[in-house]
């Protein structure tokens, strides 16, 4: 029987019970999913105890995708080398005597902007799920400007990239001229953006869901841009971590719809 949970705080927004449920039910498998609210502080302690119980996995909502890899000399992780270079996992599944972490939001970044230009882009923000994001348009862009609150984040972000060039700005950098802008700040962080913008942007990812629409989200819709929401991030990135939880393989294609309508229809 599966046994994971979502871990993160706050917490008590998240679809993903909801989410990782359906695809148990779609799948026909036994299984339990829970929110659970964790601390970074609490985090060491929390999956000590899980490797001494029977859990499946863990996904890591904010902010934890960056903790683990400052746990590393009290737990065992076998960290992708993908995950360990953007420095971001959202994705624990429990091997005998530790985890292995990874990130299933940089494969969801790939298939939701494979068919996006992006040739130059921005980001908007600089933690963990920014540089999934960074990691996901490595070579596919040809620049990716990132827009920083502090700049505590360049030392961070300039060792993701491989193959893009990343230049940094401050945020009250304009968005123009980008083929796609990635916002990926906390809620409220960007609507003074939102409030100011007055021109179409070819297309939007607002990684949030909790509010939806978000301002940002809300704004560039109403001015014509072509956007990729939270919900859709969310269902993408679920599907690697179920087919990881499950060990099953399964049509992503009708996984995806499912857990589309399912998360929409509560967020009506």
């Amino acid at each position: 029987m599966i046994r994971a949970a979502v871990l993160g705080s706050p917490i008590s927004h998240s679809l993903s019970p909801l989410l990782h449920r359906r695809a148990y039910e779609f799948l026909g498998v036994s299984g339990c999913y829970e929110a659970i609210d964790l601390s970074p502080e609490s985090a060491g302690d929390f999956l000590l105890t899980a490797l001494q119980e029977d859990w499946t996995g863990f996904s890591l909502t904010m902010p934890l995708k960056e903790t683990i890899f400052n746990l590393r000399d009290r737990i065992n992780f076998n960290v992708d080398p993908i995950a360990q270079r953007a420095r971001s996992a959202n994705t624990l599944v429990t091997q005998e005597g530790g985890f292995r972490a990874t990130s299933t939001d940089i494969p969801a970044f790939v298939r939701l902007f494979s068919r996006l230009k992006r040739d130059r882009t921005a980001i908007i923000g600089g933690g963990g799920t920014a540089r999934a994001a960074l990691a996901a348009l490595d070579g596919a862009a040809s620049t990716v400007d990132i827009l920083l609150r502090t700049p505590a984040r360049v030392e961070l972000l300039s060792t993701v990239a491989l193959s893009t060039e990343v230049n940094f700005f401050g945020m009250e950098h304009s968005l123009r001229g980008y083929d796609l802008v990635i916002a990926t700040v906390p809620s409220g962080a960007s609507d003074s953006i939102a409030a100011a913008l007055n021109f179409t942007i070819p297309a939007l990812c607002e990684v949030l869901y909790s509010p939806f629409p978000t301002p940002l989200l809300a704004k560039a819709r109403s001015l014509g841009s072509q956007t990729i929401d939270g919900v859709d991030l969310l269902v993408e990135q679920a599907l690697d971590q179920i087919e990881l939880f499950t060990r099953q393989s399964f049509p992503f294609d009708e996984m995806r719809l499912a857990l589309q309508e399912t998360a929409r229809a509560h967020l009506r």
